[in-house]
């Protein structure tokens, strides 16, 4: 089933996958790497110029809570609702070097802080600094990661050309001698949690205005951003299924929907709970063809 946390499974009771690099991890971080019955979706966009990726990395770093709030799958933690419409989130925190890139000004100051955390002998390479996007460690890419695994293909579809978009656009903007803003980090987390709490329900920061503004809103103003790059890419049906996600809600909504049904119609906590893995697995087989 694809969604970023399983609503009743236990970590306690689960094995990581025993390859070398699993082992590693799980001897390094204990505990820590225990609780990770998590998954995420990472998109990689290919750009060339080491330079221009770094720079890409430090712009599109604004945009990460939006598409955050477009995935959202895992309310559910360990049988309970969280609260969080992104929980992976939180359990992916706990690791070193996650959460929003570092700032850097160019591509030789990047490699440098790399060399310096294996020269140390705190990581072996680049892959193992798991920030929301990064430069890939083994592709000429900029990978973003920060996003939830989504129930609907089409859905993914639509995170990834969101994604794509936003940055051709910023390398538009470059060619133009332009930039997007680069806000703090400080900043830009207040909208990665409201996009983990909330999701699409509870709007973000618009810091040129400095308030909070509804988040079908922000999505329209990406969506009219964006438009030139969907055009010449061909994936304007798939920048503007986002409006379908916001109007019917995104999986994290569905499954909290489809507790609350089954609950208020008798069902216990474990069955209201069966009934969304149910739903996740139907819907999951959906959009891969009934496989």
């Amino acid at each position: 089933m694809a969604a970023s946390t399983h609503p009743s499974a236990d970590w306690h009771e689960t094995q990581h996958t025993d390859k070398d690099r699993y082992n590693v991890l799980a001897t390094d971080l204990q505990g820590v790497a225990r609780r990770l019955l998590i998954s995420g979706m990472h998109v990689h966009v290919g750009v060339e110029d080491p330079e221009h990726r770094i720079d890409v990395m430090n712009q599109v770093s604004y945009f990460l809570p939006h598409l955050l709030a477009l995935s959202t799958s895992s309310p559910f933690w360990q049988g309970h609702d969280t609260g969080l419409l992104s929980y992976r989130l939180s359990v992916f925190d706990e690791l070193p070097r996650t959460g929003l890139p570092e700032r850097f000004d160019s591509w030789g100051e990047y490699c440098r802080h790399v060399e310096m955390l294996v020269g140390a002998g705190l990581i072996e390479d680049a892959s193992k600094i798991w920030w929301d996007v990064r430069p890939s460690a083994r592709f000429p890419t900029v990978e973003m990661r920060i996003t939830d695994v989504c129930t609907s293909i089409d859905d993914s579809l639509t995170v990834a050309a969101l994604y794509v978009c936003l940055v051709a656009m910023i390398s538009r903007l470059r060619r133009d001698n332009q930039r997007w803003r680069v806000y703090s980090n400080m900043l830009i987390n207040e909208n990665r949690w409201r996009a983990q709490r909330y999701g699409t329900s509870g709007g973000l920061v618009d810091f040129g205005k400095g308030e909070v503004v509804p988040y079908a809103d922000l999505l329209e103003e990406v969506i009219a951003l964006v438009m030139p790059e969907a055009e010449a890419l061909g994936c304007v049906d798939d920048v503007l299924h986002a409006r379908t996600i916001m109007a019917r809600g995104t999986s994290a909504h569905r499954q909290r929907a489809i507790f609350a049904d089954a609950a208020e119609a008798g069902a216990s906590d474990a069955e209201a709970r069966n009934a969304v893995i149910d739903w996740l697995v139907t819907e999951t087989k959906a959009g891969i063809g009934g496989a």
